[in-house]
């Protein structure tokens, strides 16, 4: 896997992420994505040679929607999905309001957001447009993902309390038991 094209070509011949993607797909959110390490999980073990998929925590469904940020109704939406799609630990946010609870600036779209996740490696999403076709957002490029380089955003770098989350998140995640050819970067 070296490319974009690879990426999605692999995204795309999983059944599983296909049906998820679906699922998100038909709640019909406003800039949705699926993102982190649903997308970031998959290329890891494309690349380990691993044939079945290691365990995700979540599936992280994020939108943008200014309208209504009452985290209530992100719940309602993960209902909504369970009752589609069963058995998925599904993980609603809307980024218009997840600024509060990061304590900074509001994001400006479902994207920006995604940028300033804490690694590089993390900040993509994937979606399915109107015809079903695979979008891919990297904010950062693919170069640490599919190089598996586990590096702080520009975002999480211009600010020591974020280089701090980034460190603990490193500690608690820890992806190179799960990926032993990982390298991490302090």
């Amino acid at each position: 896997m070296k490319t974009k094209e690879d990426v999605l070509k692999t995204i795309s011949e999983d059944e599983q992420m296909m049906r998820i993607l679906k699922a998100a797909k038909s709640v019909q959110l406003p800039d949705w994505w699926i993102c982190a390490g649903f997308v970031r999980s998959k290329i890891w073990d494309s690349l380990h040679g691993y044939f079945h998929r290691t365990e995700i925590p979540d599936v992280d469904v994020v939108y943008y929607d200014t309208s209504n940020i009452d985290e209530a109704y992100e719940k309602g939406i993960e209902e909504k999905l369970r009752e589609v799609l069963p058995g998925i630990p599904w993980s609603v946010k809307n980024e218009a309001r997840m600024h509060i609870i990061n304590n900074i600036p509001p994001y400006t779209s479902t994207e920006d957001a995604i940028s300033k996740f804490p690694e590089t490696a993390t900040g993509l999403g994937i979606k399915l447009d109107e015809q079903e076709k695979l979008i891919l957002s990297a904010p950062h490029g693919l170069d640490d993902v599919l190089n598996m380089e586990i590096r702080p955003s520009p975002h999480t770098k211009a600010s020591k309390e974020l280089t701090m989350i980034y460190e603990e998140r490193i500690l608690t995640k820890d992806w190179p038991a799960i990926w032993p050819r990982v390298k991490v970067f302090h």
